[in-house]
């Protein structure tokens, strides 16, 4: 944990909101694009992460001090982006999915050439990730977007390893079934 987010936590656990101010500052981004990703919709992802962080202001003394933040954090954003899909339930479709606003969060600009076949290349596989189940999408999202390991990736989502391992691995083999349906 770093000594930014020690202090935030420090001071939002006395009652000062500045704190959660320095959090939202810290992870509103990644956190929308986690819950954006994992929803499929704009709206939803916002609600989600701006409803997490009420959480944290909540619950804050019921996080250990000694241990990373952003696992914990990252399980309520996680936590209730699934929640959110249970609620909807419907399975997003590419046409649902705010490509416009996905392009905005990128933070640089390829040539139009590259952004063509980027866009086409996103909007392909952002459509295969919404097949997935929301656990295995949920996986997808923490381990190749927030780039966590198979541990923390459990930790987060407060199931055993191996149910990460294998919601992993499920969701690797439907993928490329979906993307590569050549290869058997």
């Amino acid at each position: 944990m770093t000594e930014q987010e020690q202090e935030a936590i420090a001071t939002l656990r006395a009652g000062d909101v500045r704190g959660l101010e320095t959090l939202v500052r810290l992870y509103q981004l990644q956190a929308v694009r986690t819950a954006y990703a994992i929803t499929g919709s704009r709206h939803t992802a916002e609600d989600v992460v701006a409803d997490a962080f009420l959480k944290v202001y909540d619950r804050i003394h019921q996080f250990s001090h000694h241990r990373p933040f952003s696992p914990w954090f990252y399980r309520i954003v996680v936590n209730g982006a699934l929640k959110a899909v249970r609620a909807a339930k419907r399975a997003h479709t590419p046409n649902d999915l705010d490509i416009e606003w996905l392009d905005q969060q990128v933070s640089e600009s390829p040539g139009p050439e590259e952004e063509a076949a980027t866009r086409e290349m996103r909007l392909l596989l952002l459509g295969a990730i919404y097949t997935l189940p929301p656990h295995q999408r949920a996986v997808v999202v923490l381990r190749y977007y927030l780039d966590m390991d198979e541990a923390t990736m459990a930790q987060t989502l407060g199931c055993p390893l191996g149910t990460v391992k294998w919601r992993l691995h499920a969701a690797r083999h439907r993928l490329r079934h979906t993307l590569l349906p050549e290869t058997g």
